[in-house]
């Protein structure tokens, strides 16, 4: 999540409150879906960004979890995720981003 991401979900969250947010992910792999799910979630961890220090505690989902694939048109889906979800590690994925959405122990 670049510095510019960062600064709109900040902006978001203080223009219209994190009741009624959620952040749906779409990075390739575990890594960089867990930084991110941290991000929105505890706050930025590289301490470099607008979140640093700031705990949103937005709900967060990958584009690749069930809850969120069965809330898909299955054409566009699978024209815009398809590949995705044949070639990343999806199980892995979806664990850490869960992991950070309940509030996993760092």
């Amino acid at each position: 999540m670049d510095l510019d991401d960062q600064a709109n979900v900040s902006r978001l969250a203080e223009e219209k409150g994190t009741g009624e947010m959620i952040v749906i992910l779409g990075q390739p792999d575990s890594n960089s879906a867990g930084l991110f799910a941290e991000t929105v979630t505890r706050g930025d961890p590289t301490w470099a960004g607008p979140l640093a220090g700031v705990p949103l505690g937005l709900p967060v989902y990958h584009v690749l979890e069930p809850e969120i694939k069965e809330q898909m048109d299955p054409a566009l889906y699978q024209e815009h995720v398809g590949l995705m979800e044949l070639s990343a590690d999806v199980d892995d994925i979806i664990k850490w981003v869960k992991f950070y959405r309940e509030g996993g122990a760092a």
